[in-house]
């Protein structure tokens, strides 16, 4: 998770975001958002897609995950064409960290299902 994070400020600088701009996106404290980064607050899966889409990056790169391109090249009549397709590693690591964000997205489920309980009890105590 740290290297995701790692990743997430690198690219939010490199965009010339400031820890400002990104709460200001996600709608969030700014002291929140820089919790995020520092990993003393859970980033779950939304917020981990909202900030990608942010910062203009593919899911993918934040995870690290490397494309690769292959080019073919197409001789007919007509001429010459060169293309591309991208194709993705899914490797051990990523799958790895896949999970993990899939732990952290249950457990901001049952979290919040209990805060439901809760307050729910609250309710009725009125």
């Amino acid at each position: 998770m740290e290297e995701i994070l790692k990743r997430i400020a690198q690219t939010r600088k490199q965009r010339g975001y400031t820890l400002e701009n990104m709460a200001i996106e996600l709608d969030i404290a700014d002291s929140t958002y820089r919790k995020i980064e520092n990993n003393e607050v859970r980033l779950t899966l939304e917020r981990f897609l909202q900030i990608a889409k942010i910062l203009n990056i593919s899911v993918n790169e934040l995870l690290g995950e490397k494309s690769h391109r292959e080019y073919h090249q197409h001789n007919n009549d007509e001429g010459t064409f060169i293309g591309h397709q991208e194709f993705e590693n899914f490797n051990q690591e990523n799958k790895e960290i896949t999970q993990k964000l899939i732990n952290s997205l249950e457990a901001n489920i049952k979290d919040l299902h209990e805060e439901i309980l809760f307050l729910r009890n609250q309710l009725s105590v009125l």
